[in-house]
């Protein structure tokens, strides 16, 4: 009797250790350069692919700025509610193939994701190789 309590205590939070693994939720985004905290992202899956969308731009005074570097449908677009992380795929433990724009330049560059823990959210845009590229480091908001 211990032995089967003791094994389904197991298994229950095992279960739960295992759904908070996930790149899903909300990411307070770090300046890799500065080390500021700049915005909340939403990362959500639609139709197998993640996405991240900014729902929160912490500085005051940049909460109305537009995309005005970015092209296509993107042009002019509030930064706050945009898209910036588009069609990522689960491959193992890394999400990739898909892209991540930069709302200040504009520019759209390969990326992947990578838990570190379960706090942590390793993001790396890059173009060509992922060795050409920066890394920030997002923290989970609680």
């Amino acid at each position: 009797m211990k032995i089967t309590i003791t094994f389904l205590t197991l298994l229950i939070s095992m279960t739960f250790i295992g759904q908070n693994q996930t790149v899903l939720g909300k990411w307070k985004t770090i300046d890799d350069e500065t080390g500021k905290a700049k915005s909340i992202v939403e990362i959500y899956e639609r139709s197998g692919k993640v996405y991240g969308k900014i729902i929160d731009i912490l500085d005051v005074n940049k909460k109305k700025s537009l995309c005005t570097n970015c092209t296509g449908d993107d042009k002019n677009k509030p930064v706050l509610g945009l898209v910036i992380i588009k069609g990522l795929k689960k491959d193992g433990a890394e999400y990739n193939s898909g892209k991540i724009l930069d709302p200040i330049t504009g520019k759209e560059y390969k990326c992947f994701l990578a838990l570190e823990g379960n706090e942590k959210l390793k993001v790396r845009g890059y173009i060509g190789i992922s060795l050409f590229g920066r890394t920030q480091t997002w923290q989970r908001v609680k």
